[in-house]
Formats: structure tokens, sequence, C-alpha cells
């Protein structure tokens, strides 16, 4: 009886290690560091496209995750970028930012694509069109948004940050620069969320640690 009781406890150790989420299974490295907008914070990005269905699912979930999170910690949006497919997209999430758009808009350019099926998030003219419509502001507007020259630099900096971060799909998570999670990686939507906790708690651990002073 006592060997299988310490046998049971040993399980049930192993158990409670193993539940810890692993590196080079539930999250990795980036491929390169990439620089942080606030470096007094944890900087937590969603790497996504809006012609993604696991994008669109991951939506209430991480707006639900991003209402709790702590005042160290900060979340934005980046386009995914990988090939020139997703470029229509990408303006449009940066001209819904320059026409103060996002909040009003963010949501239902998705349902657009995915609930309503009206909108082809390949087709640059079409989120032009339905941008103009929802916003009831002018086309010509509208297109001068998606046609800027902080449109280029936008572009440009979304496709290198895809590359360094080592993305090979999305919904991607980047923590603080270092660490890349997913929904394929984590194992589901809400996994690759406590992945990005667990980061964050080690990341907020040695940001503490190196903060104290060493006594000799």
């Amino acid at each position: 009886m006592k060997k299988l009781l310490g046998a049971l406890l040993l399980l049930a150790s192993f158990n409670v290690l193993a539940a810890d989420p692993q590196l080079g299974k539930d999250f990795d490295k980036t491929l390169q560091t990439i620089p942080t907008d606030t470096p007094d914070k944890i900087e937590v990005t969603e790497i996504f496209w809006y012609g993604c269905i696991h994008c669109y699912h991951m939506e209430p979930v991480i707006d639900a995750w991003v209402k709790k999170l702590p005042a160290d910690v900060v979340f934005k949006r980046l386009p995914g970028l990988p090939n020139p497919s997703w470029a229509p997209m990408a303006k449009a999430f940066y001209a819904m930012e320059d026409l103060k758009l996002s909040a009003k808009l963010h949501t239902a350019l998705f349902d657009a694509v995915h609930k309503d099926k009206t909108l082809n998030p390949t087709d640059e003219a079409a989120a032009i069109a339905w941008m103009t419509k929802k916003s009831g502001l002018d086309k010509s507007k509208v297109e001068a948004a998606f046609k800027s020259f902080s449109m280029n630099n936008n572009l440009n900096r979304a496709a290198q940050t895809f590359k360094a971060s080592g993305a090979t799909g999305v919904p991607s998570l980047i923590i603080d620069g270092q660490f890349i999670t997913s929904s394929t990686m984590a194992g589901g939507n809400g996994q690759a969320l406590k992945v990005t906790d667990y980061i964050i708690g080690n990341l907020r651990a040695d940001k503490a640690k190196a903060a104290t002073p060493s006594k000799k």
C-alpha cells in the first residue's frame, strides 16, 4: 500500500510539472528579437488576418482576456502579411486606424467576411467600397487612407515583423518581442492565452528580479 501511495504521489507531482507550457512545443522563441513600442511594460501582439476563420473565432476569446489584463501588460494587434494576397486587409486595418474607425468597424469587418460573407478579403476595391459605406465618409477620403505614405511604412513593418517572429500562421501571439505561441502550438485559442499568461508571469518575475538591488 505504501509503495502504491508513493507511486501515486510521484505521478501527481509529475502531472503538475508537465502542466507547465513547454518551450519548443507550446511556445517558442521568436526568430529575432522584435523591438516593442512600450519597453516599460510587457507587450503582447496578436498577428491576425481578417480573412482567417480561426482569427474570427479568437476575437471574443481575446477580447475577454484583454479586459482583464493587469496594468503592466499592453495588448495590440498587427495584421499578418506573409504574402501580397493578405495586403488588402492589412491596408483596411491601417486605414481604419488612420480614420479613427477601428472601434466601430474592426468586428464589423470580421463579420462581413465570415458571418455575412459579403466581402472578399483579397479584394482591395471591395474593402474600400465596404469601408466607405459603413463609415459614411467620402470615398476619396477612404481611398487616400489606403494609399497614404504611412501605409507603405506600416505594411513593410507588418511584413518584417511576421518574418522576424517566425510565425507559420495566424492567429499568433508575440510576447514582449521574445516569444511566440499560437492556437496551433498550444492546442486551441484558450490554451494559447494560458500559455501567454504563463510567459507573462515569468517575464514579470525576471523584471522584478532585475530591478531588485543585489545584496553584497
